[in-house]
């Protein structure tokens, strides 16, 4: 992170996370000319070019799969670095970077008109909104249990993720976070076309999800009931096919005392999952609940990194630093 009026290190990086949190909060997702929109036309065009076929060898596919990520992911996130090498051009594109890839209001704004629809007895409308957030059937799911898990893992796939990869890399760290998440939203599904096309960009991103979800599922542990949450964490999570997916929606349904998870149909296809939490099965109300857990944990980490701030110009002012 560049200097700024006189000002480097630690606090600038404070700063560009309050700011575009604040940006989030004040402008939420663009509505039009999103960086991810244009990245997800190079995206298609990469794979148009690269794919070779579902009846190409398993190496084939994942080395084409491979190829196809490094071309758009590498040169971007490269680009980025070098523009946030400049002085004040770097701390605004640093800030605008960031809030293009967190999404705490747009989360909102898609979770809290499914609660809206349901308390005013409209299912159908709540089910149409539902399915705007959630990628499981919409005419089978249960609304208020898809929407929470929908809301605690986007809690972790967009915002904690690329706070924390922001924090520990900067502007690279958050762009090759956020544009590997979005190839794996593309890419990463178990169906022939993808299977092994989408193989690197699905592991790559477990395991740049790999500390944000643990550090979210404790985040959510911490906000709710504690023990409860690190239990089912503990005993649940294991038995979920995501890795990251399963600690952070098994801790936050202990946080929230709901029972989640089950038996859920993906694209005609029922799939057992395990049930994940423990207590009343969902309700509105509990929605609510969900993106205020969701939300509190966002002032959770401002709190410690302020906190962390302060204990740096502490340290500095004494001669410690």
């Amino acid at each position: 992170m560049t200097e700024l009026l006189g000002i480097s290190g630690w606090p600038v990086t404070v700063l560009v996370v309050l700011l575009a949190l604040l940006l989030d909060l004040w402008l939420g997702e663009p509505r039009r000319y999103h960086p991810l929109v244009g990245f997800g036309w190079l995206v298609s065009q990469a794979e148009r070019w690269l794919h070779g076929g579902e009846d190409a060898k398993k190496w084939a596919q994942r080395t084409r799969g491979l190829i196809a990520m490094s071309l758009v992911v590498v040169p971007i996130t490269l680009t980025g670095f070098l523009i946030d090498q400049t002085s004040l051009l770097g701390f605004l594109f640093s800030s605008l970077v960031l809030y293009s890839a967190i999404g705490h209001r747009s989360l909102r704004d898609h979770v809290l008109p499914v609660a809206l629809a349901l308390e005013a007895g409209d299912e159908m409308a709540a089910r149409q909104q539902a399915a705007m957030i959630v990628s499981r059937d919409p005419v089978t799911m249960d609304v208020p249990r898809s929407t929470i898990e929908s809301a605690l893992e986007n809690g972790c796939d967009g915002i904690f993720g690329a706070l924390f990869w922001f924090l520990l890399a900067g502007v690279p760290g958050v762009l090759c976070y956020r544009l590997v998440n979005t190839l794996d939203a593309m890419w990463g599904y178990r169906s022939p076309r993808y299977l092994h096309f989408g193989w690197a960009a699905a592991r790559l991103d477990d395991l740049l999800n790999y500390l944000p979800a643990r550090l979210t599922a404790i985040s959510y542990a911490l906000l709710g009931d504690s023990l409860l949450a690190l239990q089912c964490w503990q005993n649940q999570a294991p038995h979920c096919s995501s890795p990251n997916g399963g600690p952070v929606m098994a801790s936050g349904a202990g946080a929230l005392q709901l029972s989640l998870g089950g038996p859920t149909r993906y694209r005609g296809e029922w799939l057992d999952k395990p049930v994940l939490g423990a207590g009343a099965e969902p309700g509105a109300a509990d929605i609510r609940r969900a993106m205020a857990l969701v939300s509190g944990t966002v002032g959770l980490w401002l709190l410690l990194l302020g906190l962390s701030l302060a204990f740096g110009l502490g340290l500095e002012g004494t001669g410690h630093a």
